[in-house]
């Protein structure tokens, strides 16, 4: 950005000296004072001026100079657009009254988690048994929309740097991803990639430690002149564009600071993409690699955020009953059920509407559940959509988190068609993955509410959205 500057301003725009007033009232003193101060405001009214004509489309004429004004840094977000107050929340998590559920997690070999009320956060601990390890990865992983910033904050406070014990917090699972990791003493920002440099083969290889990031090392000899101690409490930042090319830059929040520790680029530079997706979750994990003593770090916040926006629009996908549901009794029913296909676990997949169509003259209550166990179900891939699979094969169902309900009477003509969320997209909702790389189950059941005679008929469906097809 230019702005037109006047090359007298240049020269003279500088505040005034004032001349000492005398003890009493003197009018010539007063006169002068009103000139001096007259033409400084003029001086302020001609920059004003020449800032307006800038903005305004007016080039620099006469006697004005071009001045170059530059806003950069971490004043704009991944793809170089200045940071305004609109980000887009694709998630977020606090633990303020337990550990937060959107995550899973794994111990192993002695590892724990524990819940620290007074301080709204998880600690994850090793013991000395060698490869005693726990980890806590969301379960949805977040949707990356092309063209805007994604930003991931994630608040932790680590181990001391210990000899053989490793922790790492980022935006990553076992394939892909960037993080920030201790591996004993060493500090290290991560990019994790699954197709370079060999695809199909997750790696490492662009790992970069302290001594050689190229922003603020925080050694106490960069720009900031503050020196990390991983054992307190850090905000830690990454954004990044996608695209499947582009710049990945890392870093810590200090003081109010956004500050660039180091920048992964992509661009001109690598021969296929840099990662094979930014759809990922959060993950926070510690591990015995070889030792005798225990450590713990601690997992506090963490969110994901969409930079100037988000656009919801999808087509909008169809798992269908298209055999009647018969004998439903007071007892729920699977209608219908989806989960995402073992080979796209890392899809965006959210429900939009349940809709219902009973057939005998009863009272229903339809319920929408997340993981009930089914009795006989047989998977089979949604017509328009091979990320996503359905049943309409169980008899039964039993547990599950019921997570939205509605009432429905028939004589033979009644239906229910609720929207999940009528404002766009409910990512509480989303299908998420486990550790173990089960997927969500969402079933649509209902059941009879007053009596179990007459009992019931229906057809039914679950619409949803697949924001990665």
């Amino acid at each position: 950005m230019t702005i037109c500057v006047d090359n007298d301003i240049q020269k003279t725009f500088v505040a005034p000296a004032l001349p000492v007033p005398p003890v009493e009232y003197d009018q010539r003193y007063a006169t002068d004072l009103i000139r001096i101060l007259r033409l400084y405001f003029n001086q302020i009214d001609n920059f004003q001026n020449a800032v307006a004509g800038i903005l305004n489309g007016t080039a620099c004429e006469g006697n004005m100079t071009p001045l170059p004004i530059s806003i950069g840094g971490t004043n704009v977000d991944a793809f170089g657009r200045l940071r305004v107050s609109q980000p887009y929340t694709l998630f977020d998590s606090q633990q303020r009254y337990a550990a937060d559920n959107q995550f899973d997690t794994s111990t192993v070999n002695g590892a724990s988690t524990t819940f620290l009320t007074n301080e709204s956060a998880v600690q994850m601990s090793v013991d000395s048994t060698t490869n005693s390890e726990a980890v806590r990865q969301t379960f949805r992983s977040m949707s990356y929309q092309p063209g805007k910033g994604l930003l991931m904050l994630a608040t932790f406070a680590m181990n001391t740097p210990t000899a053989n014990i490793r922790q790492r917090v980022g935006y990553f699972n076992t394939q892909n991803g960037v993080f920030f990791q201790v591996d004993g003493t060493t500090l290290s920002m991560v990019l994790r990639s699954d197709s370079i440099p060999t695809p199909g083969t997750p790696s490492d290889v662009r790992t970069v430690t302290q001594a050689n990031w190229n922003g603020d090392k925080l050694d106490g000899t960069g720009a900031s002149g503050i020196t990390l101690d991983v054992s307190k409490t850090q905000i830690l930042w990454m954004d990044f564009e996608w695209l499947g090319v582009g710049s990945v830059r890392t870093g810590f929040v200090i003081n109010g600071q956004y500050i660039v520790c180091h920048t992964f680029d992509n661009a001109n530079d690598k021969s296929t993409t840099y990662m094979t997706t930014a759809i990922l979750p959060v993950r926070y994990e510690i591990k015995n690699l070889s030792n005798a003593t225990t450590a713990s770090m601690k997992q506090i916040c963490s969110t994901v955020i969409s930079e100037g926006g988000y656009e919801q629009y999808s087509p909008s996908h169809l798992a269908r009953r298209t055999t009647k549901l018969s004998n439903i009794q007071l007892t729920f029913k699977p209608i219908v059920s989806i989960r995402m296909a073992s080979t796209a676990l890392g899809a965006v997949v959210l429900p939009g509407r349940m809709q219902v169509l009973p057939i005998t003259s009863q009272s229903y209550e339809v319920g929408l559940f997340f993981n009930s166990t089914l009795t006989g179900a047989s998977w089979s891939a949604v017509a328009s959509d091979a990320n996503v699979e359905m049943d309409t094969s169980a008899t039964a169902m039993s547990g599950g988190t019921l997570v939205q309900t509605d009432y429905v009477s028939s004589s033979g003509s009644g239906g229910i068609q609720p929207l999940v969320d009528p404002a766009g997209y409910n990512w509480a909702l989303q299908l998420g993955t486990s550790l173990a790389g089960a997927s969500d189950v969402l079933t649509l059941g209902i059941r009879t509410v007053d009596s179990a005679t007459p009992a019931g008929d229906c057809y039914g469906t679950i619409a949803f959205w697949d924001l990665t097809q």
